[in-house]
């Protein structure tokens, strides 16, 4: 079951380390490039911040974003800015964030994401801990997936093998993980979680293992999978996030 009170207050101590580490940067550290393909350090922290709004508007029932277009304006707007704006701003949005999750509601409601996608209110926490935490590692500033806890990486190996169930071109893959677990995703129909756990498994055509952080890197479009081995075929390519 998901705690959301537990996962606000990670995403407080996540937010606490991104802006920890932040601080030590200069303006000319900011304008270098991240991680990330086509943008600077300025636009990872531009789009934190953007993103705590967004979510401050799916919290209180508005559209994610005013449009795909606003949203990418945005951030190229934001992300030309010195230091000690964009701390500021990553700060302020954290505290808009915070305010809003603070609002009496019920949190088993559905809320609707970018481009449509829908979810329970009570995984929006968990939504922002993994923006604040991934974007913190696409930095490129010391802090590495490795960093991150075992109950995040975990969370979000399964949050994204679940995403990529039944995606179109991927064949089915089983993930085996490093403590043992098995999980399934690509092109398995028919099959849950449980019937894998008894024993019940899917006809694979890819098996994937390796460390839980290559494995998250991979899911995650932040590694290129060589670390990880496959059996059965080559390392099938994943949609984009």
């Amino acid at each position: 079951m998901i705690d959301h009170v537990r996962d606000l207050a990670s995403v407080r101590d996540a937010t606490d380390r991104l802006l920890t580490a932040v601080t030590k940067l200069n303006n000319d550290s900011i304008a270098e490039p991240s991680r990330l393909p086509g943008w600077t350090r300025g636009h990872v922290l531009a789009h934190v911040a953007r993103n705590a709004d967004a979510l401050v508007n799916v919290l209180a029932g508005r559209p994610m974003y005013a449009s795909a277009e606003t949203r990418d304006a945005d951030i190229e707007r934001d992300a030309p800015r010195a230091l000690a704006a964009q701390l500021a701003d990553v700060r302020e949005s954290a505290g808009r964030f915070e305010a809003q999750a603070a609002v009496p509601a019920d949190w088993s409601r559905t809320i609707t994401m970018r481009n449509g996608v829908t979810d329970s209110a009570s995984r929006v926490p968990f939504r922002r801990w993994l923006e604040v935490d991934l974007h913190h590692v696409d930095l490129g500033i010391g802090y590495e997936l490795e960093d991150l806890s075992e109950e995040f990486t975990q969370r979000e190996i399964n949050f994204l093998a679940d995403r990529f169930r039944d995606a179109p071109g991927l064949p089915a893959v089983a993930i085996r993980q490093d403590d043992g677990r098995t999980l399934f995703t690509g092109a398995v129909q028919g099959f849950t979680e449980e019937q894998v756990r008894s024993g019940a498994e899917p006809a694979w055509d890819i098996t994937v293992s390796g460390r839980q952080a290559d494995l998250l890197g991979w899911l995650a479009g932040r590694r290129d999978g060589s670390a990880l081995t496959a059996e059965g075929g080559l390392l099938p390519a994943l949609p984009p996030l």
